[in-house]
Formats: structure tokens, sequence, C-alpha cells
């Protein structure tokens, strides 16, 4: 069972930044996709920003500009970095790869590796 581990959340005030790291007790190129997604009270788990193997990203309309995904094969370490944080930013996040194939998604239904979560709080 693939372990993933997230770190690097915390609370920050508007316009400020974080980096998430997500550890994979796996070699990370072995994966075909890997995202991360975040949670709000409340509301869906919703994808925020997703690599291939091959280095393709794509991300949701919402953090375009503000957010970068990265991914280190060396390390097996998975990235977020983000930038000018709104409150609507905060939530959970949670780091997904893909190991089985399919086509590239941010929906939640394409992943099956999760990780436990850290957790993200922007203050206006």
């Amino acid at each position: 069972q693939v372990q993933l581990v997230e770190s690097g959340g915390g609370s920050v005030q508007a316009g400020g930044s974080l980096r998430l790291s997500c550890a994979a007790s796996d070699y990370t190129d072995n994966y075909f996709y890997m995202a991360w997604f975040r949670e709000a009270p409340g509301k869906e788990r919703e994808g925020v920003a997703t690599i291939r193997n091959i280095g393709s990203t794509k991300y949701a309309d919402s953090v375009k500009g503000r957010f970068t995904i990265s991914q280190d094969n060396v390390k097996n370490t998975l990235y977020l970095q983000m930038n000018t944080l709104e409150p609507a930013d905060s939530g959970m996040y949670y780091c997904a790869a893909n190991s089985v194939g399919g086509p590239w998604t941010l929906h939640r239904e394409g992943y099956n590796n999760w990780g436990q979560g850290t957790q993200v709080t922007v203050s206006s």
C-alpha cells in the first residue's frame, strides 16, 4: 500500500504564501499522475492541481496563476506552491496519486491513493 504524507500546512494572512509537500513511500515516477485536492467544511472535495508523469500540469480556474504544482522524482515528493492566498483557499489539502492509469483528470474518482491531509487556514 502506497503511503502519501502531506506537510507544510498552517495559518497565514491573505496575500501570504505556503508550500505544501507530499512525501511518497514509492517512486513518484511510477504514478501516471498526481494531484492536490482540498476540502472546506460543508463542501465537496475539489481538485486544485494535477501533474502527469511527463510533466504536464493543469489547474482549477480558481487557482490559476497563483498555485504551482511540481514533482521531484529524486526525492519522491510532490509540491504545491501557493501564493497570494485568499480566505477561500482555506481547507484540508490532500495529496493523491493514480497508479492504475486511465484518463488524466482532476476528479477524485481518478485517484486510488490518498494522504491524510494538511490544514490550510487563510485569514482576512
